[in-house]
């Protein structure tokens, strides 16, 4: 496996959303519950990660085809490419 990050991890310049984290949109909104957050790099949106209950950024993936996640959690700095499968650190 290639070590050399994606098309889509090359394309992110500034990793965006992580200083306005409350939540994830979708579990604020009906009361869901969240393990670690993970925020779009296409629209910015923070949704759960697939150790939650709903899987909120996953989903958002595959309603929206957003490539690119980053990490919302404090300390951590990487981000993930759904389609290839690949993660970066930054």
């Amino acid at each position: 496996m290639s070590k050399e990050p994606c098309e889509h991890l090359k394309s992110v310049d500034d990793v965006v959303g992580l200083d306005e984290v409350k939540g994830c949109v979708e579990c604020l909104k009906n009361g869901g519950r969240w393990v670690h957050l993970r925020t779009c790099q296409t629209c910015g949106l923070t949704h759960c990660c697939d150790s939650s209950p709903n899987r909120h950024a996953t989903a958002h993936f595959h309603a929206t085809e957003h490539p690119v996640i980053a990490s919302a959690e404090p300390g951590e700095r990487w981000l993930w490419c759904y389609p290839d499968n690949k993660l970066a650190r930054y």
